[in-house]
């Protein structure tokens, strides 16, 4: 997954806004997200290595993954990550708790990203760096650097989210930030080691080439009343809808009161 947009207790309404494209070639085979059975999550399923890039849980925790964008030729022994967000999830402990874990795993693995929470705080760890923090309230952007890296896609969406979570229940807002193809201009492109005709492709929110590409973009909202939204739209090689998943459920009661939610701007 190549950006995810966070609005953590932000809305009145929805205290939890999450909004991501996974970007990934279009040869690796993959599942819509489903229900799994073990452990119970809400996910699509890479099906190469097993894993998956977001994920939340039938009482509404997340969590949500992305690459280190790295010119150096990863680790072939290292083992997948996508099964982090599987391995959050499933341990059912306090974001405190998961952060020394990353910290002492992370790394054993290609550079990665990980937004999460377990339902009464968010945090983000950065394996890069070696990193962990709670998250204040707010409006978060992540793509292949660490959060809230000022590349153009993450700025972009950013500021557009600002405008759609004023148009929440309604979507289509959120959709189409995360459908923009327009690409940064040269002057603005980060200097990943990658060619320049790759940091043009790869530097709007929705990506399209014949062989790598957004492959799917998924929304998740959580209101005041526990009542969690999920949508993922699938896309083929030619950027086009080829299916698309709705789930509608109740997290039950929070752990912990939720915060008052900061102004919207």
């Amino acid at each position: 997954m190549c950006l995810i947009l966070l609005a953590w207790r932000v809305h009145p309404d929805y205290p939890l806004v999450l909004a991501a494209n996974r970007d990934e070639v279009h040869q690796r085979p993959t599942a819509s997200a489903a229900w799994w059975p073990s452990p119970p999550i809400l996910a699509g399923r890479d099906l190469s290595a097993g894993g998956t890039w977001l994920a939340v849980t039938p009482d509404g925790r997340f969590a949500a993954l992305t690459n280190y964008r790295d010119a150096t030729r990863p680790r072939a022994e290292a083992p997948s990550r996508g099964a982090l967000p599987v391995r959050l999830l499933e341990q059912r402990a306090a974001v405190a708790q998961q952060l020394q874990e990353l910290q002492r795993i992370g790394g054993n693995y290609n550079g990665f990203n990980l937004l999460f929470s377990d339902g009464a705080q968010a945090a983000a760890y950065e394996s890069s760096v070696g990193r962990g923090r709670l998250l204040a309230p707010g409006v978060y952007g992540l793509s292949n650097h660490l959060l809230d890296t000022p590349w153009p896609k993450v700025v972009n969406a950013k500021a557009a989210l600002a405008s759609a979570l004023t148009q929440l229940p309604e979507q289509r807002a959120l959709l189409e930030l995360l459908r923009d193809e327009r690409p940064a201009d040269d002057h603005e492109l980060p200097r990943t080691g990658l060619t320049l005709e790759w940091e043009r492709l790869l530097s709007s929110a929705f990506v399209r080439t014949p062989t790598y590409g957004t492959r799917c973009s998924t929304i998740l909202l959580i209101d005041r009343q526990r009542s969690a939204r999920f949508t993922e739209w699938t896309w083929n090689a030619d950027g086009a809808l080829s299916s698309q998943v709705n789930f509608h459920w109740n997290c039950g009661p929070a752990a912990v009161a939720p915060a008052p939610a900061a102004r919207l701007r």
